[in-house]
């Protein structure tokens, strides 16, 4: 999410669904989720608008069914 006023924060959130096979928890599916924003790189787009590093937050989002797990 790109921030519309500088003193706001830029957001960026990955959503999972909780793989049987990959993650035992929904807290590892979250993790999975930071780790790919991380690796890929998705906080570029918002540097090169102009937001500072330290004003992006990371978001993951995991679903198990009904349940979800922010973190």
């Amino acid at each position: 999410m790109i921030p519309k006023r500088e003193e706001l924060p830029g957001i960026i959130m990955e959503f999972k669904v909780r793989s049987s096979r990959k993650e035992r928890t929904p807290k590892e599916t979250v993790k999975a989720a930071l780790t790919q924003i991380e690796e890929n790189n998705y906080d570029e787009e918002l540097l090169t608008l102009g937001v500072k590093r330290e004003r992006i937050l990371h978001y993951g989002f995991a679903f198990d069914g009904k349940e979800v797990l922010i973190g």
